[in-house]
This record gives C-alpha cells, sequence and structure tokens, in this order.
C-alpha cells in the first residue's frame, strides 16, 4: 500500500495529511476519493500534493481530485490557490497541454437514426479532424495572425466565421482569457502552433459521437435544462488543448523560472518540476500573460474543430447544423491558472487558482455563468476513457471548500508504456467494434495506451465527486463512434 500512515480520514470521501507529515509544508494536502480510489493512487501523488503544500503563498490546502495520478510537479488532479501578493505562479501546476480541456455538443438526432451512418460519420470526421503528432490544420496561418489567435482566442474564431455568438457564450471566459499578451511568447513556440488550429493530436485526447441512454440520466431535469431530452440522445464529446504551442510556452517558462528562483527572488522547491516565480514578478506577469495566450489558442483550437464537426454532420444528414440541434452544452478548460474572487476565512478575497488535470465547477448563482446556468450551476465534463463512457455533471454549492474544483477524467491507474505492452491496439479497436464502438486512430500504439482498463472506473470517480459535494451526476454518455490520434 502506498497510503502514508500519517492520513486521516475525514469523510469516507475526504481524507487529510497534516503539515508535520513532511518538513517545509506549509498547509495540509486533502485528497478528494473513496477508500478504494485512494487505494488505487500511486505513491507519486502523496509526494506530490505535500510538496505543492509547501509552495510560498498557498492558502487553506493543497488539494488533490478522484482522479489524481502522478504528473510534473503538481499530482494530476492537483489544485492550489495562492495569494497573489505573497504567492507564486507555477507552470507544474498548470501543466505542458495548457487549457486541455472538454467540450460537448448536443444533437437532435437519435441512436437509431445515427447508427446505419455510424461509420460514415466516423470515417468522415476522421477525414476533416487532423490528428496525431505534428497534424497541421486547414486554417492557414501567418505567424503575426497566429498571435491574434492567441490573444483573442474564441472571438478571433467569431469574427472569422467559425464560430456563432452562443458558442462563445457557452464556452468559460467566453473563450478568452483576457490580459494574453503574444508578446510573451517566443518564436519557437509560434513556429509549433500556428499550423495546428483545428487539429486533435495524439495521446488522450479525441472526438466522440456519444449516446443519453434514460437508463443513464441520473437528474431529468438538470439533462433538460443542460439541453438532454430526447431518448437515446446522440451528443458530440471531444478532448483537447493547445498542441505543441502550449507544450513550448510551458518549457520557456519552466527554464526561464529555474534560472531566476533561486538567484534573484530567493525561491527553494523541494522538487525542481515546481520551479517557480513569484506571481507579481516580471517574469510570473509575463508567463501569466503566455500562459492565457495558450488557454486562448486551444479555446480557438476546440472552436475550429467544432466548425468541422457541423460541417460533417450537416454533409451526412443533409440538413444545417442548427436544424440538427447541433449547439453547445459548454466548454470548460483544464490545465489553467486563474485569477478568482473565493471566500477565505469567512472574506471574499481575489485569488490566483492552479488546476492542473482538474476543472472548475462553479455551483448555482457561479459569477460569470450563463443566465441559462445561473440555477442548475455549471456544466461539468469528465470525460471516460472510450470503452467506458464520460458524465455530464453539475457544480454544487458544497464546491466552495475546494474553490469550486473537480474532477476532470478517470484518472490513469497504468503507465502508458506498461498498457502499450499489455495491450494490442489492433485486437483493441477489432473488440470495441464487436460491441458496437467504431473507432478509427492514428497509430495503433497510441490506441492501446488509452484502454479502457488503463483507467480508474469513470463511474466511481464520477460518484464521489457527487459524494463529496463537488459535482452532481447529470447524464451518463455512452461511447458509440471515436476518432483518436
Amino acid at each position: 500500500m502506498n497510503i502514508p500512515t500519517a492520513i486521516t480520514k475525514i469523510s469516507p470521501t475526504l481524507w487529510e495529511i497534516p503539515v508535520s507529515y513532511k518538513e517545509g509544508m506549509l498547509v495540509p494536502a486533502r485528497i478528494f476519493a473513496t477508500e478504494k480510489l485512494l487505494s488505487e493512487m500511486d505513491a507519486g501523488v502523496f509526494d506530490q500534493v505535500t510538496n505543492v503544500a509547501s509552495l510560498p503563498g498557498i492558502l487553506k490546502y493543497a488539494y488533490c481530485m478522484p482522479d489524481g495520478h502522478w504528473g510534473y510537479g503538481f499530482p494530476i488532479g492537483g489544485v492550489a490557490a495562492m495569494d497573489p501578493h505573497t504567492g507564486v505562479i507555477s507552470p507544474g501546476g498548470i501543466g505542458f497541454d495548457i487549457n486541455c480541456g472538454m467540450r460537448l455538443v448536443l444533437t437532435n438526432l437519435t441512436e437509431e437514426e445515427v447508427r446505419p451512418r455510424l461509420h460514415q460519420l466516423v470515417d468522415r470526421l476522421f477525414a476533416r479532424i487532423p490528428t496525431g503528432v505534428g497534424c497541421h490544420g486547414f486554417v492557414r496561418l501567418s505567424e503575426s495572425e497566429f498571435g491574434q489567435v492567441a490573444e483573442q482566442g474564441s472571438r478571433w474564431c467569431f469574427k472569422r466565421g467559425f464560430a456563432t455568438q452562443d458558442d462563445l457564450d457557452m464556452t468559460e471566459e467566453g473563450g478568452c482569457f483576457a490580459g494574453a499578451d503574444a508578446s510573451h511568447i517566443s518564436n519557437k513556440a509560434i513556429q509549433r502552433g500556428y499550423n495546428q488550429l483545428g487539429t486533435l493530436g495524439s495521446g488522450n485526447h479525441y472526438c466522440e459521437i456519444q449516446v443519453a441512454r434514460p437508463e443513464n440520466v441520473f437528474d431529468a431535469q438538470l439533462a433538460r435544462a443542460f439541453g438532454i431530452d430526447i431518448p437515446n440522445q446522440v451528443v458530440v464529446m471531444f478532448h483537447c488543448g493547445s498542441r505543441g504551442f502550449g507544450h513550448q510556452v510551458a518549457t520557456d517558462y519552466l527554464k526561464l523560472f529555474l534560472s531566476v528562483m533561486e538567484r534573484k527572488y530567493g525561491l527553494k522547491v523541494v522538487d525542481r518540476e515546481l520551479s517557480c516565480a513569484p506571481f507579481r514578478s516580471p517574469e510570473g506577469e509575463a508567463y501569466f500573460s503566455a500562459m492565457k495566450c495558450a488557454v486562448n489558442m486551444a479555446f480557438a483550437n476546440r472552436q475550429v474543430i467544432l466548425h468541422r464537426i457541423r460541417e460533417v454532420f450537416s454533409d451526412i444528414f443533409q440538413r444545417d447544423p442548427f436544424n440538427l440541434g447541433m449547439k453547445m452544452v459548454y466548454d470548460v478548460a483544464h490545465n489553467t491558472a486563474k485569477l478568482e474572487r473565493h471566500e477565505i476565512d469567512g472574506k471574499q478575497r481575489e485569488i490566483l487558482i492552479h488546476r492542473k488535470g482538474s476543472t472548475r465547477a462553479f455551483g448555482p448563482g457561479g459569477y460569470g455563468l450563463p443566465e441559462c446556468y445561473a440555477k442548475t450551476g455549471q456544466p461539468v465534463i469528465i470525460g471516460g476513457s472510450m470503452e467506458t463512457g464520460s458524465y455530464l455533471l453539475a457544480g454544487m454549492a458544497g464546491g466552495a471548500d475546494a474553490f469550486f474544483t473537480t474532477a476532470h477524467g478517470s484518472g490513469r491507474t497504468m503507465s502508458r508504456h506498461q498498457a502499450k505492452k499489455t495491450f494490442r491496439g489492433d485486437k483493441l479497436q477489432r473488440d470495441m467494434e464487436s460491441r458496437g464502438l467504431y473507432v478509427r486512430t492514428d497509430s495503433f500504439g497510441g490506441l492501446a495506451e488509452e484502454a479502457g482498463a488503463a483507467y480508474k472506473n469513470i463511474d466511481e470517480v464520477a460518484e464521489t465527486t457527487e459524494r463529496a459535494g463537488l459535482s452532481r451526476r447529470v447524464a451518463r454518455l455512452v461511447p458509440i463512434g471515436n476518432i483518436k490520434g
């Protein structure tokens, strides 16, 4: 067992590691998990979340969500709030794939209508949405135009006809983090990103055709509010981020922070992967601006992919995409740092929240939510493996204790290397098709990495977030078609 002996059970879904566990901890570490999910976490989770608890300026607790597993610096599923005046910003608390995120799109089609054309749909999506390492998108941009994308995000897409106003309204922060300045990104980052708009990429990124079956609806009233109101309704979910651009932004600033952290600011960290700078320093503010550029590129990337998805459905069903009911439910980011207002010790304060492989999940009345979600709370999307399904949830008032944050996926239990040794991608593809799930992939090795058995049980993760008061289950979405890098 990897579980530290010092850990204390606060509730059936919450555990705490005290500051006495490790020298340098400034706050306790808290992990949301059932006993079973806790036992499935690797030792790196406990080591990393307690390392995070030692970062200067951290407030309340260092958190890890139920899908937590080892990452770079922070565990994936990690959350930390910093005092913006005395605290730091750390790329390891945001991740390399900045604004890796989820988008869910409705249709008014049923499974019965889509099944006869499923192969055609998946094949066409695979042809129109570039997948795999190094793939290029169909939108041709100059380097200066790419700078506009990085500063404007989905708003750039709206001006170019790739988005509707409703798309922007249904995207976190309207699809643009304000304050992005392309002068803070390197030429190398631009070179890696300017031809990748509208691409899915590789790894655990996917575009999936799913079904909301009546027996998998947990809250019919919330489901209707989110637009799921037809038996066996087909929806489209996809997961991708800022591609090589975001990776280069993170790499650039990790290197910069390592050079100034101790020499200029006297900061020491227990793990070099937590390299950081004071948030209110020139270096910290430059990274925050560059990170926003990557966030905005990722929003624009998902928006262009949505444009392609609408084209494919329209072509195959010979109907306008909006006659097909292809409206967004929501687009929500993982892997960001944001200034938000939260209650700390009874007072509203502006704080800097790092979310690494975790999802913002504002409850009813949450600031900045679209009016249609003011009473329901924010739609939350937790993606599962291609074999097991995913979840639509809603933020809850109880999430205030974790800065309104919840899980972002099912969480790995097996490394990618081990999964490739354990599973054969071509066999996995055939097995899934025999079960009614048609998958196209750029790489059988990449497919093997994403086998369902390499992940935690998505049902347990989603149920745990509800029991912990973080996000309420609305509907389980079952995959029937999938494209992967």
